[in-house]
């Protein structure tokens, strides 16, 4: 187990980033200070010593996703009504980024934690790679898939026309 003042310097390094993400995963405050916790519960127990700083911060990373994921696949959450609480998060940003944080989030997961990752964390494809498990030539297509479906919704919102089946 981990001293408390190991615990309190992750928590104090590292908070914002886990909320965030998430934040990004679950949508509403009240769960995702639920998993802020176990994210950082588990950081407590978890023994094994970490390489380096980018060691434990991808360590952190790889725990909260999973952990968001976990939860959203929990029966409790499958069997509750969500509350929409994005809009809390969405009328701090500006319109424009609004816009592009709704279109982030309409994403399919996988498309999501991608460019999440990548842009609003600032990692290269190989670091992504390492976090998701999976091959650096995956991530060039997963982000590269889904800017080309933010680039449709936002171009779609701007032109003021829906996207249907029929029209790209």
């Amino acid at each position: 187990m981990r001293s408390e003042a190991e615990v309190n310097h992750a928590v104090e390094t590292y908070a914002d980033m886990v909320r965030r993400i998430c934040f990004y995963h679950l949508k509403n405050q009240a769960d995702t200070e639920d998993v802020f916790q176990e994210v950082f519960l588990k950081y407590m127990l978890h023994e094994e010593p970490f390489r380096d700083k980018e060691h434990e911060k991808a360590w952190l990373l790889r725990v909260a996703i999973n952990a968001c994921k976990d939860y959203l696949k929990s029966f409790f959450r499958r069997n509750m009504v969500p509350l929409d609480a994005i809009q809390e998060m969405a009328q701090e940003a500006s319109e424009s980024h609004r816009e592009v944080l709704e279109a982030v989030l309409s994403l399919p997961g996988k498309y999501k934690d991608a460019i999440y990752l990548h842009y609003y964390e600032g990692y290269s494809a190989a670091e992504i790679g390492q976090i998701l498990g999976k091959k650096e030539n995956t991530v060039y297509s997963l982000l590269s898939r889904a800017r080309g479906m933010l680039k449709g919704v936002l171009e779609d919102e701007d032109s003021g026309h829906p996207r249907g089946k029929t029209g790209r």
